[in-house]
């Protein structure tokens, strides 16, 4: 019976990436699956209250409406919120799964994901489904023949507390090891806690484990035999626990250890130590002879074992004891990422400055999202130089962020913050609103007798955007500058990712007269079977380059042959961070067409980019 209900059942796939709805669409027709494939969280909306789905595999990294946004509208919905949600994300910090069971969700896999994997996953939730809808349906004849065959009842009370048995145990254990999972050990360490607090001699500890390289294994060896390691980790890893500890596996190569009762913190160093040194010896699944590590966080429930295992350190913040389950998971998985930026395949004890540091970039993202409605950012402007007349030709438009309790804040802490969340993608669009606004601006005062050019960043999320091209189109369309005049750079890393649609993107980009400029020319991939491919109008030198023109012939000569490269493909060059006379010389001799640095002036704010084209200056 439980085959034949899988068969039918209808899974809804939402994703922005084709290519993933493909994969996941076949492998999951291929088990029998009835699959419907959206792309949007407003598609996914619309379907699931059309014809609610038996479950939803859900991205959470999507314009315009994430994952999340989806997830909880469908839980608000009577429609849809029994529908389980699995997500599906590349994001991988703890604090995005909390978010991801916060808002509903039953599941988490991490990208890339094992078709395995999703496969036990998609059936154990099915199978959840069956067997409370079967307890449902037991309830209601136990309730309709109670009165009539006590021995029928007797049986199928019986029946039920089976059921529930099963059930429970399927919610509680990971289905490829049979460890308890993600949610039987956050039940653990809530009563753990519990004991704690009433007990104020009873400490514990919690290491998070990842096993590194692990995609390699799965990349070369196939995911079956990926799964097969995943199985014999959890064996070993469970050989080096005590019996009253507990070893859970907390999703793809990551696994979770409360170690009880503990009387100093060097036990559960100790215990680190044995899993790196064990993890480090070879498996041998089938033919195959494997070898793995795995960074290991750790972290104590109270402050006094942190002051035994570092008792030189006098206390800098007030003695603390955890509260939440989350927190210790947070703060172990913290430590075990410094694990990793460390070398891998060791372990490292929790301080309060890694804590510090990931509220801070918390805190970092949360402000970002307020910034923009705020107001808090604006554009400064820096100019790009005829290096042939020695007069402004155009600009490039830099984003500055003044945050009100914190001040300026580069834009190399808060970009990378704002690709990671996506917030990127309003912002980019208002950064290059306004820049054209500006030029439009300065246009119609005809502060100089040749139009001005305006340069503005394009980030490889907003690539990503489905309608990328409209959004532009839209802000010429309202700011009526000249599309010629506007020069949109880019990095060589959006053209490797995906070069056959980012092709048609910058084409499509070309018919609207836009100038393209390849940005920070030769620090990144610099293939030049790709640029002789795309449509480039201008390749930007990177300043790593050009800083040391004058004094290193090496830099001279990569500077005049990526100038030579730039006029024979009929492009311009535009050399980056000149800040003497001596680099201005030297790019002059070497025919290079512009400049842009601090030779010439920094980003200014508005009016004063202004009032520098009204002295009209020349250098």
């Amino acid at each position: 019976m439980l085959d034949k209900m899988e068969a039918r059942a209808d899974i809804l796939l939402v994703d922005d990436t084709p290519e993933n709805l493909r994969l996941l669409s076949t492998a999951l027709t291929q088990h029998g699956y009835k699959v419907r494939s959206v792309i949007n969280g407003r598609m996914a909306l619309m379907g699931a209250r059309a014809a609610p789905p038996d479950l939803i595999l859900l991205d959470i990294c999507m314009p315009g409406m994430s994952g999340y946004e989806v997830c909880q509208q469908l839980k608000s919905d009577p429609l849809t919120q029994k529908v389980p949600v699995l997500f599906i994300s590349a994001l991988d910090e703890v604090l995005d799964k909390v978010k991801a069971f916060s808002v509903g969700g039953v599941d988490f896999i991490t990208k890339p994901f094992h078709f395995e994997e999703v496969i036990a996953r998609v059936e154990n939730q099915l199978t959840i489904q069956l067997l409370q809808r079967s307890l449902t349906d037991l309830n209601n004849q136990l309730e309709e023949r109670v009165k009539q065959r006590t021995e029928e009842l007797r049986q199928e009370i019986s029946e039920r507390k089976k059921a529930q048995e099963q059930l429970l145990h399927i919610a509680q254990h990971d289905a490829l090891t049979q460890l308890p999972n993600r949610s039987l050990m956050m039940e653990r360490l809530e009563s753990t806690l519990r004991d704690a607090q009433s007990h104020p001699d009873y400490n514990f500890a919690v290491l998070f484990l990842d096993c590194d390289r692990f995609k390699r294994v799965n990349d070369s060896l196939g995911h079956r035999i990926g799964d097969l390691l995943l199985v014999a980790v959890a064996k070993r890893l469970k050989r080096c626990l005590r019996s009253k500890d507990m070893l859970a596996r907390m999703g793809g190569d990551e696994f979770a250890v409360l170690v009880h009762d503990l009387d100093n913190p060097q036990q559960v160093l100790d215990i680190a130590q044995t899993m790196n040194h064990r993890l480090s010896l070879a498996f041998h699944v089938e033919q195959y002879e494997i070898f793995i590590n795995a960074s290991i966080g750790v972290v104590f429930n109270r402050e006094q074992f942190y002051q035994q295992l570092n008792p030189e350190k006098p206390r800098q913040t007030p003695a603390f004891v955890y509260g939440d389950a989350e927190h210790l998971l947070r703060d172990a998985d913290t430590a075990m990422y410094q694990a990793k930026a460390e070398g891998k395949g060791r372990y490292e004890v929790f301080n309060i400055q890694m804590h510090e540091q990931a509220m801070h970039l918390l805190q970092l993202e949360n402000d970002l999202r307020r910034a923009l409605d705020n107001r808090e950012f604006c554009l400064h402007y820096q100019p790009i130089v005829s290096l042939a007349t020695g007069q402004i030709a155009g600009f490039e438009a830099l984003v500055r962020w003044l945050h009100p309790q914190q001040g300026f804040i580069p834009p190399n802490v808060f970009i990378p913050a704002a690709e990671e969340t996506g917030l990127i993608l309003p912002l980019g669009d208002w950064i290059l609103q306004t820049a054209c606004e500006q030029l439009k601006q300065w246009h119609d005062e005809r502060l100089c007798s040749q139009p001005l050019t305006m340069s503005v960043n394009l980030s490889v999320r907003q690539f990503t955007q489905t309608n990328i091209l409209e959004h532009i189109e839209r802000i010429l369309v309202e700011t009526k500058v000249q599309p010629d005049c506007l020069k949109l750079e880019v990095t060589e890393s959006v053209l490797i990712d995906q070069p056959e649609s980012i092709m048609k993107l910058l084409q499509a980009l070309k018919n609207l007269e836009l100038q393209l400029s390849l940005d920070d020319f030769g620090t990144g991939y610099s293939s030049l079977s790709y640029l002789h491919r795309f449509p480039m109008d201008v390749l930007k030198i990177d300043q790593s380059f050009v800083g040391h023109i004058d004094e290193a012939p090496k830099n001279l000569k990569i500077v005049q042959a990526i100038v030579t490269l730039a006029q024979n493909l009929s492009m311009e060059a535009i050399a980056e961070g000149v800040e003497t006379e001596a680099q201005l010389k030297c790019l002059r001799q070497l025919g290079c067409e512009y400049g842009q640095g601090y030779y010439f002036s920094p980003p200014l704010a508005a009016p004063e980019a202004e009032r520098l084209l009204i002295t009209n200056p020349q250098w």
